[in-house]
Formats: C-alpha cells, sequence, structure tokens
C-alpha cells in the first residue's frame, strides 16, 4: 500500500481520524509538535491554518516524523505499526479556507490599558489557548473560541474575522504542497460558496480530497445538495465535516452529542461522500457511535461499500460512496490539543526559564546556573529558540502515548507505538 492512498483507505473503510490544530491557530511551535506527536500515532489527516508560516511547520513535523518511524524501523525496533507490520504513514495536509464570516476565521482583541486595575481577568482563567495575557491578547496563540467575550465584566473584548481570499489558493496547492482543502461555510450563502469554488477549482488536479464543513441550520440538508450540484463531478473523494458544536471538545463528553446528532441528520440526506464528525468530539465519540452502530467501521454494521477514485490509485473505482449509511471518520481540534497540552505547556515553561537564563547570563556573565540546569533530567538548554518536541525524548514518548490513546479509539488494530529516539 502506498503512502500516499492509505489516508483514502482509512477514509473508505471507517477508521479515519483528522487532526484540528485550527483554521485560525498560527503558533508555530505548538502546531508542530502537536503535527508530530499524533503523525506518529498514526492519524489519516492533519488540518492546519492556510498560512505560508504554518504550513512549513507542518511539514517539516511530518518530515522529522517519517525519519524517526523510517530511523527506528531500521533499527529494528517497533514503531506504530499495522498488523501488516507497515511503519506509519504520511498524512494528508489539509488547509481550511471559509465563504464568509465563521467562529473558525477569529480572533480575540482588546487593549490592556483600558483593563480595569482591579479586575480579576476571568479571561485568562478561561481561555483554552493560554492566549490572553496582561499586555493583550497573543494574536498567535487565539484561535477564535469566543469563550472570552461572554465573560468580561465590562464586554471590552471584541472579536475580528477574516474571509479567504482566491489569491492565496494557488501558492498553498502548487507551491507549497497541500494534499487537500477544507471550505468551512454556512446555510444562505450558496453564491459566497460558488465564488470561493471557482477560485478553487482550477486546482482540483493538485488535491488528492475535499471537504466542506457546515453547522447546522434551517433547511442545511437542501443547502448540503445545492453545495453537491456546485462541485460535481469531482474527481476526488468529497467529505461533509459536520461541525455540532464548534470548539467545544473540552468542556466535557456531552460536547460530543451535538456532533452525533448532525452527523444523523446528514445520514438521512443521502448525500454522495463520506461523513466525518467534527465540534465537540472527545474522548467519548467513539465509544457513543459504536453503541449507536453508526461507525462505518463497527464489526457488526452493515458496512457500505466505500470507494473512491484520486490520480494515485492504481484502479479506478466510483468517485463517491452512495448515500452512505454511517459515520466514516471523526475530526478533532480542541480535544486533541488539550490532551496533550500539559507536556506542550512543559516545554514552553523549559523554553522560558532558558530566556530568562540567557538574559541573566547575557548581564552578568555567570553560567554557573545554566551550568547546572543543563547538567539536569530536562532538555539541554542550548539557545532561547523554541524547544521542539523531539529536542526532549521523554517527552516526545508521553505526548505519542497520549495521542495514541485517542487515535487508537478508531484503529484498534494499531499496536501501542514503542519507539526508542534518541537526539541525533
Amino acid at each position: 500500500m502506498s503512502e500516499q492512498n492509505y489516508p483514502l483507505q482509512s477514509l473508505r473503510e471507517g477508521h479515519w481520524f483528522k487532526l484540528i490544530c485550527g483554521a485560525s491557530f498560527q503558533n508555530l511551535p505548538a502546531v508542530r509538535n502537536l503535527t508530530l506527536a499524533y503523525t506518529l500515532a498514526g492519524v489519516d489527516c492533519v488540518d492546519i491554518a492556510a498560512d505560508p508560516a504554518v504550513v512549513i511547520a507542518a511539514k517539516e513535523a511530518i518530515r522529522v516524523a517519517m525519519e524517526i518511524s523510517h530511523r527506528d524501523s531500521q533499527k529494528g525496533r517497533s514503531t506504530n505499526r499495522l498488523q501488516n507490520s507497515s511503519p506509519i504513514q504520511k498524512p494528508l495536509l489539509m488547509v481550511s479556507l471559509n465563504d464568509g464570516e465563521d467562529p473558525h476565521f477569529r480572533k480575540a482583541s482588546f487593549l490592556p490599558l483600558n483593563c480595569p486595575s482591579d479586575c480579576p481577568r476571568p479571561c485568562e482563567q478561561i481561555c483554552p489557548a493560554d492566549a490572553i495575557k496582561s499586555t493583550g491578547v497573543i494574536e498567535d496563540r487565539c484561535y477564535g473560541c469566543g469563550r472570552c467575550l461572554p465573560i468580561c465584566p465590562i464586554q471590552h473584548i471584541s472579536a475580528y474575522s477574516y474571509v479567504s481570499t482566491a489569491q492565496a489558493i494557488a501558492p498553498l496547492v502548487l507551491e507549497m504542497g497541500i494534499d487537500a482543502i477544507e471550505i468551512h461555510t454556512q446555510v444562505g450563502r450558496l453564491a459566497d460558496f460558488q465564488r470561493l469554488w471557482s477560485a478553487i477549482k482550477p486546482w482540483l488536479p493538485q488535491l488528492q480530497l475535499i471537504a466542506i464543513s457546515c453547522p447546522d441550520g434551517e433547511n442545511l440538508l437542501e443547502y448540503l445538495w445545492a453545495l453537491y450540484d456546485v462541485v460535481s463531478p469531482l474527481a476526488c473523494p468529497l467529505i461533509w465535516q459536520t461541525d455540532g458544536r464548534p470548539m467545544s471538545g473540552d468542556i466535557g463528553n456531552g460536547a460530543t452529542r451535538a456532533a452525533i446528532r448532525l452527523g444523523q441528520k446528514v445520514i438521512t440526506a443521502g448525500l454522495p461522500g463520506y461523513i466525518q464528525l467534527a465540534g465537540g468530539t472527545n474522548g467519548y465519540t467513539v465509544s457513543k457511535l459504536r453503541s449507536l452502530n453508526l461507525l462505518a467501521s463497527n464489526p457488526s454494521s452493515d458496512r457500505p461499500m466505500l470507494h473512491c477514485k484520486t490520480p494515485h490509485f492504481e484502479t479506478v473505482q466510483p468517485t463517491q460512496p452512495l448515500s452512505p449509511s454511517h459515520i466514516s471518520g471523526v475530526a478533532y481540534g480542541s480535544y486533541a490539543r488539550t490532551l496533550l497540552s500539559p507536556i506542550l505547556e512543559q516545554l514552553e515553561a523549559i523554553e522560558n526559564i532558558d530566556k530568562s537564563l540567557s538574559v541573566l547570563a547575557s548581564k552578568k556573565g555567570d553560567g554557573r546556573l545554566i551550568t547546572s540546569l543543563a547538567e539536569s533530567s530536562v532538555p539541554t538548554l542550548r539557545s532561547p529558540q523554541p524547544i521542539l518536541l523531539e529536542q526532549a525524548p521523554q517527552s516526545l514518548q508521553q505526548a505519542v502515548k497520549l495521542a495514541y490513546s485517542l487515535v487508537s479509539q478508531l484503529k484498534p488494530f494499531r499496536s501501542t507505538p514503542q519507539f526508542n529516539y534518541e537526539l541525533p
């Protein structure tokens, strides 16, 4: 099986797993570390912001993951393997675009000078991305969840949105090697969708997958059928992403109910394509899908024949499954990020110590404290640069183990990742 079509086989067989880094999440070290850990755990797709710097960070993480897997297999060690002992496969890299205002494409903003001096700052406490400080919003970290907006005591926080431009598509697809595009839309925006689709259409031969993400709304199914009329015929697989409760997977198990309900609703439409949940997905989602016999990969399900055609497949098969009756996969965003946040925050804390010590050393010329810390169990402190996950082998092991605990719910046939990675 080639590494090009393995993710699409996961889609056909009903164990597709997508990591959502965030359509407006531009924290480069975090994107890189999340992509590395989840790639080693066996994801099929990584969804990132349509930002060249973010694309470069994610591609570099995938490259490092492939090197780690290859190096480990060459040494005869057990990596994250399938039953046929094949190494981990390269995931598809997807960017998200939008045809209008969307909560996934916004940032919070406020002027810290206008905050009352005695404010308890509940915005800082509720922010899942740790993006709010006394100096304001750290733009690259904010991914637009909006939880800070209603909690501000003086309603001082606002949000600004942005819309994808057609000019950004060609460089991303042709120059940066993007594999897939996801379009975020909402009921009633057919004309806006058509304009964005016209910009994407010339680059379809270079893409392996198209996804359309839409939340619930009045006349949703009629709107999705109208979208299908716009994009068909399509020579690559099409995913309908049902955005149940956007960016809420980390607030509790109950958040997944909206995602599953919306998935069930879209199943009734009989749309050609694959159905993948998002918006509120968490550690409870797969078990609930299995209990309802909604997952296409359930051993007991009457699984439909889900086939697709891409330029990378050797045999010509139907482009889309007809009237799928099951869910083919799950995308995880806020829950997947939160799962690894303790490890990533630990790396960031070490990075901050590194920066502080470098400043101290430059002022006082005293390297004794740096030397003592560098000889301790933390990663070697070389310079005030972001600490990459592969630079801390023990943290890397922990992160992959946590990522695998989520991935393995959809892919129980994978063996537990066991690799012995050391700094080169």
